[in-house]
């Protein structure tokens, strides 16, 4: 099944929108359409904000939201 972009990010904000305070990166590749590799390889890049706990990484909710709406598509006019 493939998804737009449009679509894929309306699913994704939906699916992470729980109480949880932040999320590994497993956890936000298994809610998401995004592989695990494209997700550090997005925090490497410093696109998406993540905090290392000794060998654990953890992305804030508020940083994986606001992560997930810098790629929303505008309507085009």
């Amino acid at each position: 099944m493939n998804l737009n972009v449009m679509e894929r990010n309306q699913m994704t904000q939906s699916n992470v929108t729980n109480n949880k305070f932040a999320y590994s990166v497993e956890e936000i590749s298994e809610q998401t359409t995004l592989s695990k590799a494209f997700l550090r390889n997005e925090i490497r890049a410093g696109h998406l904000k993540a905090n290392r706990f000794g060998r654990r990484v953890l992305v804030l909710s508020e940083n994986l939201q606001n992560y997930l709406k810098k790629g929303e598509i505008e309507d085009a006019k």
